[in-house]
């Protein structure tokens, strides 16, 4: 029987989630601990974080590797990977990392919020994802997933996200089109999963609201309809059933249009004016 055609499972193999030392990069960490991974390796910036991580990973029997990744960093990311890849080929990749800046397009800083969300966002998911799709793609032996966490930001314009939705619209794009590719090419053991949630209540958004029909999905909840995904392999899942709406009505309906529906009747354009976002001191990952 081929890899393809058995179910998917991190038992006993490698997975790797960052963003790992809070919010769903967390919980995706005890998920695949609680699944029987045999190692979980935790990439982030925040040491404190990580180890607090590594703990309960460890406590539920997965050997946890701790690893301070500045995302931002391209050598800083070739590093990790280079050491990481001596554990042996990914049954997972959760690319979950993610920064926020809720402003005007004009208030941003081209270094500090334009610069640093696109690279922890948009390129340090493809950086991550090219070292270790090699070993991923030669290792047919068993289903392997990667997990990409882009946004329902990415399917619709908003204001004061101006920067953060092209940085979700480009994961999309890449995700899909790195899915299309391996299966193209016939890697059926490997597939990727595109996950866009709505807001979801890790404190990242702090002070959003959800649009009409949209409340802020919870940690617990998001991670847990993302696993499911990944391992059946879903091209993409975008979450809850509003957000899903939100973007056939903005294929469909004619700009000035949407701009009414979205903006007055869901209230969507409105869904950043009281967005503080973390505490100072708490920056990081969903």
């Amino acid at each position: 029987m081929s890899a393809s055609s058995n179910p998917f499972t991190v038992a006993g193999g490698v997975v790797l989630v960052t963003g790992a030392a809070m919010g769903m990069g967390r919980l995706y960490a005890l998920r695949a601990a609680r699944e029987g991974a045999a190692v979980v390796l935790l990439w982030d910036l925040d040491a404190d974080g990580l180890a607090r991580t590594a703990a309960e990973v460890a406590a539920l029997g997965a050997r946890a590797v701790t690893r301070v990744v500045d995302l931002a960093d391209r050598r800083s990311i070739a590093d990790a990977a280079a050491e990481a890849r001596a554990e042996g080929p990914l049954a997972l990749l959760v690319n979950n990392a993610g920064i926020v800046r809720g402003a005007y397009f004009w208030d941003h800083s081209p270094e500090r919020d334009i610069a640093l969300t696109m690279d922890v966002n948009a390129l340090a998911p493809m950086y991550t994802t090219h070292a270790f799709l090699p070993d991923m793609m030669a290792d047919a032996g068993r289903p392997r997933r990667i997990l990409n966490v882009a946004s329902a930001a990415g399917t619709v314009s908003n204001p004061r996200m101006s920067v953060y939705a092209a940085s979700k619209w480009a994961v999309i794009g890449w995700s899909d089109s790195l899915r299309l590719e391996l299966e193209q090419r016939g890697y059926r053991h490997l597939r990727v999963t595109t996950f866009c949630p709505s807001y979801i209540s890790t404190g990242m958004f702090e002070g959003a609201r959800g649009p009409l029909l949209t409340p802020l999905m919870t940690p617990e909840d998001a991670v847990g309809r993302a696993w499911r995904a990944t391992a059946a392999g879903q091209p993409q899942l975008i979450a809850p059933a509003m957000a899903r709406l939100g973007k056939v009505l903005r294929g469909i309906l004619p700009v000035r249009a949407w701009d009414f529906v979205g903006g007055k009747v869901f209230g969507i354009y409105s869904t950043m004016d009281r967005f503080t976002g973390r505490a100072a001191g708490k920056a990081g990952s969903r």
